[in-house]
């Protein structure tokens, strides 16, 4: 089994729902065990077009059996099943899910870049994935999750939302 760490994003519609569903998914239709899942925090859209709609994110730990290559096709299948469309790069989105982290993997095909390329640059992803993993390591920059979080720019880490999910 392999620890990986997933971010879900969503900027349309029911947002929390669609988290939801796409936690539940993953979960339930392939060979993922969730471990353990962030709060969810809500964010300035970051890119696309600026009248784009405040993002909620969140960070799933999971163990899988799954190949990164295949763990990517089941994130694939599971935001087209919940209308994902890519009119653009950065465009708005129902349901976004990045692999963040794979055990300690550095891939570099094309499609599948692991850790995620802007892991380190992104407070969305960084908060969530501290709440669940502050020690954890970037396998290329060899800093610490709490590090990175710790070295963007002041004011710029959101606040979890109360509500679970």
């Amino acid at each position: 089994m392999t620890t990986a760490y997933l971010g879900l994003g969503s900027n349309l519609g029911n947002r929390l729902a669609f988290l939801r569903g796409g936690r539940d998914c993953l979960r339930d239709r392939f060979d993922i065990v969730l471990k353990r899942v962030s709060a969810a925090y809500e964010t300035a859209a970051v890119g696309g077009p600026p009248d784009s709609p405040p993002f909620l994110n969140a960070v799933l730990e999971i163990e899988t059996r799954l190949s990164a290559r295949d763990l990517l096709a089941a994130c694939l299948a599971v935001e087209d099943e919940f209308g994902r469309t890519r009119p653009a790069e950065w465009a708005p989105r129902t349901l976004d899910i990045d692999i963040l982290l794979y055990g300690d993997a550095v891939i570099a095909e094309g499609d599948l870049q692991i850790p995620h390329p802007r892991l380190h640059e992104r407070a969305f992803v960084l908060a969530p994935l501290s709440e669940l993993a502050p020690d954890l390591r970037h396998p290329v920059l060899h800093r610490e999750i709490r590090a990175l979080v710790a070295a963007l720019p002041p004011g710029s880490v959101p606040a979890p939302l109360r509500a679970t999910w």
